[in-house]
């Protein structure tokens, strides 16, 4: 049997004025993923348990069978994984996002998606600061990601309970009611001030203002953890697995769950992905894998983005060029199966995620049409059929029942 699973980030969303109280799910184009729902089983799948802030990491960790209230180490290891990064038993992991605070606002939480040159420089001055011995600093050490979504490790932080906000969660919020809390929050508090100082009147933020740029202005602390380790997929399913994304939160998950990593170019993680690169890399991974994961982030970039035109193009892109593929290459062999399944809500309205159940539809061998329903929020939802806790879903999707 072979397996493949699309996980488009963010593609569930809700009724858009604009869209005449459609979803844009309901309003692209999207034929593969409608054959897969009115071919197969359809309904909704909780994936972000009761407590849980609605996000990548917690959703596709219970995509991939694993109970977050068990299972969950934060977002932060998760990307430190994807790294190989070493941390210490007294350490903890944060991510380190670039961002822009005007008038005591978030106004963007990916500093006008900061050009990696520009990163790198930044985090390097960081840490020549935390090396000179700054007292804010001390312990700390910066790594550089892609644009903004750094890493932070703090050292003699065992003792460190913190609630730190997502910042693409707080868009426009008044960022001093979501600065960190709990024990330890004031020396996170005193890093991101002191960061600021340095970015103040560091030579990136002048030339980006003298080219008409805002300005990077903050570092912003968020989803700590510590590693925990996952049983892998390969030993509770029998299965050899393959990932391809260009984000590091599923490359971290790949790494821990035993899958491997397949490197697509021009795979970005934003609107202007390699669809076709990934969709033809999947097929190819068919001829030695079982199963195949591919996720795509340019959903979820459009809704943070308010654009629910974007979000349109991005999900009939998926259709035309991973899903549809993917199809072709599966029903050429005689047992085969495939998941499309979005993580999360991302609300093209709020620019926010959400933790309502999105949609899930599977098709392939043994498994007979129940609802023969188009791909959408609304006819997953009259399928009355929800499944929780939503880790058990893979379960059903592998079963040969």
């Amino acid at each position: 049997m072979k397996y493949a699973i699309v996980l488009p980030d963010g593609a569930a969303d809700e009724p858009l004025d604009e869209l005449g109280g459609r979803t844009p799910l309901q309003v692209a184009r999207i034929p593969h993923m409608d054959w897969i729902a009115a071919n197969g089983r359809v309904g909704r799948v909780l994936t972000v348990p009761d407590g849980f802030a609605p996000g990548t990491d917690v959703a596709t960790l219970t995509l991939l069978g694993y109970d977050p209230r068990r299972y969950y180490p934060g977002r932060a290891p998760l990307e430190a994984a994807a790294r190989g990064l070493p941390v210490g038993a007294d350490e903890l992991i944060f991510r380190c996002n670039f961002v822009t605070i005007r008038d005591g606002r978030m106004r963007d939480f990916t500093a006008g998606h900061i050009q990696q040159a520009e990163a790198d420089r930044l985090i390097a001055d960081l840490n020549a600061l935390a090396a000179a011995g700054d007292p804010a600093l001390r312990g700390c050490r910066f790594y550089a990601g892609v644009s903004y979504r750094n890493l932070m490790i703090a050292a003699d932080a065992a003792d460190l309970e913190l609630c730190c906000a997502p910042p693409h969660d707080i868009p426009n919020a008044v960022v001093r009611e979501h600065l960190p809390r709990g024990p330890g929050a004031t020396r996170l508090c005193g890093i991101m001030t002191r960061a600021a100082d340095l970015l103040r009147d560091h030579d990136v933020n002048r030339a980006r203002q003298a080219a008409g740029r805002e300005p990077v202005t903050d570092i912003w602390l968020w989803g700590q953890g510590r590693p925990r380790p996952l049983p892998s997929l390969t030993a509770r399913y029998g299965l050899r697995g393959a990932v391809i994304t260009a984000v590091d939160i599923i490359r971290g998950l790949a790494r821990i769950a035993g899958l491997d990593l397949i490197e697509v170019p021009g795979a970005t993680g934003y609107l202007d992905t390699n669809y076709a690169g990934k969709g033809a890399a999947a097929g190819r991974a068919l001829d030695e894998y079982d199963l195949v994961i591919v996720h795509i982030e340019a959903p979820d970039e459009a809704a943070h983005q308010g654009s629910a035109a974007e979000k349109i193009t991005a999900l009939e892109r998926i259709d035309e060029h991973i899903v549809g593929p993917l199809l072709d290459v599966l029903r050429r062999r005689r047992e085969w199966r495939i998941l499309v399944a979005p993580d999360h809500v991302t609300s093209t309205r709020t620019t926010q995620h959400g933790s309502a159940p999105p949609p899930f539809a599977y098709a392939g061998h043994d498994v007979a049409p129940v609802a023969r329903r188009p791909f959408n929020e609304g006819d997953a939802l009259a399928s009355g059929r929800l499944v929780a806790p939503g880790h058990t879903l893979l379960d059903e999707f592998f079963s040969r029942g």
